[in-house]
């Protein structure tokens, strides 16, 4: 995917959720009757949302046992981070070290706690030097592309939908209404709102997608060789999040946020039996042959709803950026 097609179809995402949404709100505020109640619903969501993004740092702090990383105890990743975020043109974020023994890496915060970009111990233990480069590099991405901001807007959309859904149609089981088969079209009204909300979720998950190709291709063109580091910081994550032994706990809190990590761990062991579909003695062998394969359709299906890219087509997208990096 072309860095224009890829800025298109953000954009088009982008669009088709806000206009969908503004469509069946309009729809939905010609109903006689209904519209102050689910303005006060809406506006209700809209801050608790919005007190959820400014207070998840400290949340994401507490579920993946993240601290400060003084810049003492490993200056050579301070001074990586700083000189990506130079070349970024960002400012350098907080760096932040995480419990975590799973090779992860993320970005987040809020106008509160200013940007972070974390690193798990698992990740520092298990990637090169050259790859912890790239996978910073695709954190910084995020940041600068403002990631945060634009699926925290986008999120709350579908728990809107649901959130009135739901409440229309718990009272239009339960509370009727003073019209004729009120209470009936509200419970079904109720029903199409939950439904809707599936519909922009699926839209969310794919401008997600997007976001993460779009960071991998900003840590391709300000990490030298940056494409090729990443794609095999991609596939030693997958392969020692598969290995790496986790609570039914550990698994649940790694689970809470993992739209923010740089893979899913989630998938780790879907991911890891589509690289070994191969017989691939090695990574770079194994990226290799990447190239020629094409995921299935039951890989295709499952992609849609994942809040990450099928492995297979990131490290071909990945693998199209070192033989043409202006693509």
């Amino acid at each position: 995917m072309n860095a224009w097609k890829l800025r298109f179809s953000m954009v088009a995402t982008l669009a088709a959720i806000f206009g969908l949404t503004t469509l069946v709100f309009l729809v939905v505020l010609t109903w006689a009757g209904i519209g102050l109640s689910l303005m006060t619903i809406g506006v209700l969501v809209v801050v608790l949302n919005i007190a959820q993004w400014l207070l998840s740092p400290y949340l994401v702090g507490a579920i993946y046992r993240v601290k400060e990383l003084p810049e003492n105890e490993n200056p050579q990743l301070h001074q990586m981070v700083a000189d990506l975020s130079i070349k970024s043109k960002i400012s350098k974020p907080k760096l932040m070290l995480s419990k975590l023994q799973i090779p992860n890496a993320f970005a987040y915060g809020s106008p509160l706690t200013g940007s972070r970009v974390a690193v798990t111990e698992g990740l520092l233990k298990n990637l090169d030097n050259g790859e912890v480069e790239a996978v910073i590099g695709h954190e910084l991405g995020h940041l600068k592309h403002r990631d945060v901001q634009v699926m925290m807007i986008v999120s709350f959309l579908p728990a809107l939908f649901y959130y009135i859904g739901y409440s229309l149609m718990l009272s239009g089981m339960v509370g009727g209404g003073q019209r004729k088969n009120e209470g009936g079209y509200n419970a079904l009204i109720g029903l199409a709102f939950m439904a809707f909300s599936w519909v922009l979720t699926l839209f969310t998950l794919y401008l997600s997608r997007l976001r993460e190709y779009y960071a991998d291709r900003h840590s391709a063109s300000v990490v030298e060789n940056g494409a090729e580091k990443l794609s095999t910081g991609l596939v030693t994550i997958v392969e020692e999040s598969k290995h790496t032994r986790q609570t039914k706990q550990q698994q649940k809190n790694n689970s809470a946020f993992k739209a923010l990590f740089i893979a899913d761990p989630d998938r780790a062991n879907a991911d890891s039996a589509e690289l070994h579909a191969s017989r691939a003695s090695n990574k770079k062998e194994l990226l290799r042959e990447t190239l020629s394969r094409e995921p299935t359709s039951g890989d295709k299906f499952l992609e849609l709803f994942s809040t990450h890219p099928n492995i297979i087509k990131r490290l071909r997208a990945l693998q199209e950026l070192t033989q043409s990096p202006n693509a």
